[in-house]
């Protein structure tokens, strides 16, 4: 006899400005194929423009409303993590997928623990090569860097591009991205693409190459925080002086500053000075890609657009959302790879190594590392911390 299908759920997302869907029409028409039986919440990729008949030419189900899409789910894969009363929906010993905060989550992880939930989070996808179709922090910030150069290119009151005209010339652009991840590299390529001249600053020497392969100049301030596995330390009080008093020559030269510092689980680092935004030309534009976490420039504000001195500082809220459609592009693609690890198919009953279940591969780093709650269980320290029980870390199945 055939082993029952996998029901997956994908709820509408609730928080304010999500527009993201979990999975698209396309990602769910090879979750079919595979054997999943997924059920979509009516409404739930209106807003990323797909509509719910294109779910059911995929072959997925569509439920009436939240309640109905939860109903007997054996896996529910969200965008933003559940609020407490949605956690409550999950049925029991299920697991959850999502970008999930702990300290932000805390309610709602307290349920879905007495839930007896396995709870994913892809804030947590460890950094190795294997991981790269899964990385969700990186598909998103793409469409993030992307849009953030876009919206400074909109909001700036002259041409990004040179333009020689029979009334004169005009002068490019002149665009500084601080911080060249993934977010940061592609609001270089996409600044230089409209024509921009750009400059890039990273406390990391390896960021140099990485912005000068994309056409921009590197700023040195001989100020580095090199740290382990290629990411940054964190900079000393002299270090922290030293790098805003070479800073405020360059942003006072740019017509664009766009940051994108940003620290998981922590308040973005203030790169930018409310006196750094006084020395900028009048019309200038500052796009904050961490406003939803602090953000980079210190008179930020999260979802709104400010004026001080003649700039126009963006607080760029949940920028992903803003290109919906191949934001929930690129992340069902790594909700659909993640998938086969977190719902693995089983060892033959019978043979001493299985009870022919299914269920995540406790024994892959990517699902260790990713994990915040084992059937309800912390096994991620800060959670453990937060819910104020044991931490349990995970034995693998091949022994601890």
């Amino acid at each position: 006899m055939g082993l029952v299908a996998v029901r997956l759920a994908v709820p509408a997302e609730t928080r304010p400005g999500e527009t993201r869907v979990a999975l698209t029409p396309d990602a769910a028409k090879r979750l079919v194929a595979s054997g999943w039986d997924v059920v979509i919440q009516s409404g739930a990729g209106a807003k990323a423009s797909f509509a719910d008949s294109a779910y059911v030419g995929a072959g997925a189900s569509v439920a009436p409303d939240a309640t109905a899409v939860h109903w007997e789910a054996d896996v529910v894969a969200r965008v933003q993590a559940p609020t407490a009363a949605e956690a409550r929906l999950v049925p029991e010993g299920a697991i959850v997928l999502s970008f999930l905060q702990p300290a932000e989550t805390t309610e709602a992880l307290a349920v879905l623990a007495e839930r007896g939930a396995s709870v994913f989070s892809f804030d947590f996808l460890p950094r190795i090569s294997r991981a790269q179709p899964m990385d969700a922090l990186s598909s998103q910030s793409t469409v993030s860097g992307y849009r953030a150069a876009l919206l400074a290119a909109e909001e700036l009151d002259r041409f990004f591009p040179m333009f020689m005209t029979a009334a004169g010339t005009v002068p490019r652009a002149k665009v500084l991205v601080m911080g060249v991840g993934v977010a940061g590299l592609q609001a270089i390529a996409t600044a230089r693409r409209l024509g921009a001249v750009v400059r890039a600053y990273d406390v990391r020497a390896a960021a140099k190459e990485e912005a000068e392969s994309l056409g921009a100049s590197f700023v040195e301030l001989g100020v580095l925080a090199e740290g382990a596995g290629g990411y940054a330390r964190e900079l000393s009080e002299e270090e922290l002086a030293r790098q805003r008093q070479a800073l405020a020559a360059e942003v006072a030269a740019s017509d664009v500053v766009i940051t994108t510092a940003a620290v998981p689980g922590r308040r973005a680092p203030i790169l930018v000075s409310a006196t750094m935004v006084e020395g900028m030309g009048p019309g200038s534009v500052i796009v904050d890609m961490a406003a939803d976490s602090g953000g980079n420039c210190e008179l930020t504000v999260a979802g709104e657009s400010v004026v001080r001195g003649g700039t126009t500082i963006v607080g760029l809220a949940n920028p992903a959302a803003g290109m919906p459609t191949h934001a929930s592009f690129l992340y069902s693609r790594n909700v659909a790879n993640l998938l086969a690890l977190l719902w693995t198919a089983p060892a033959p009953a019978g043979d001493g190594n299985g009870d022919g279940s299914f269920g995540p591969d406790w024994s892959d780093e990517i699902v260790i590392g990713t994990a915040v709650l084992r059937d309800g269980v912390p096994v991620h320290g800060l959670t453990a911390e937060l819910l104020g029980r044991p931490l349990a870390p995970v034995a693998t199945d091949d022994g601890p």
